[in-house]
């Protein structure tokens, strides 16, 4: 028997230039056409992809950079139950561990551009991003952590240190239930408009 909702494995890349700006994408495409996302992608699962391989991948692919695997840093999982009510995702999301430096431009996936942190929630981006993926980003990101401490002149947040794991069951269009697992077990939900 086939499951009708089956899961999406996906690895996302967080990017950010000196400047501390991360790098979103305009998105032309499903899913989440017409929203702001980071890059990445579907893992290639018939051949056996790796998280990892695929993050390097996907960034190559749409950004033309090549990283590799010491130069990224798994910073959280994300399971996400009946995302848009056509099946559930596992993401695997990642940061760059060094500034990258490219121009905004497009690619056939919709427009690259360089964001402010402080910028991100007022953008049209996914209720799950906006309300839980992104807060959990600035919390647990190793270059967003760094790039806070050298401008203010005090010293790195702890939980960057730790990644995070949290399910989203988007299953009730009227809100967002979220258990977030690990570095720190809570559970809440989020009213939805």
């Amino acid at each position: 028997m086939s499951d009708p909702l089956p899961y999406r494995i996906a690895a996302l890349v967080y990017l950010f230039n000196a400047q501390g700006e991360l790098l979103l994408l305009h998105r032309r495409r499903s899913p989440n056409k017409d929203l702001f996302s980071p890059i990445g992608g579907k893992l290639e699962q018939s051949q056996g992809e790796s998280p990892f391989q695929c993050a390097i991948r996907e960034t190559f692919e749409e950004v033309g950079i090549t990283l590799g695997a010491s130069e990224l840093r798994v910073c959280g999982i994300i399971s996400e139950k009946a995302f848009e009510g056509h099946g559930h995702w596992l993401m695997f999301c990642f940061e760059a561990l060094t500034p990258q430096t490219f121009p905004a431009r497009d690619i056939p996936e919709g427009r690259l551009e360089w964001v402010p942190p402080q910028q991100v929630p007022t953008l049209n981006i996914p209720d799950t991003d906006r309300h839980i993926i992104w807060p959990l980003m600035l919390d647990h990101s190793r270059m967003l952590s760094r790039h806070n401490a050298n401008n203010k002149g005090s010293t790195a947040n702890a939980t960057a240190s730790e990644p995070f794991y949290a399910h989203i069951d988007c299953s009730n269009p009227k809100q967002l239930a979220v258990h977030c697992e690990y570095p720190v077990a809570k559970h809440w939900v989020v009213p939805l408009a």
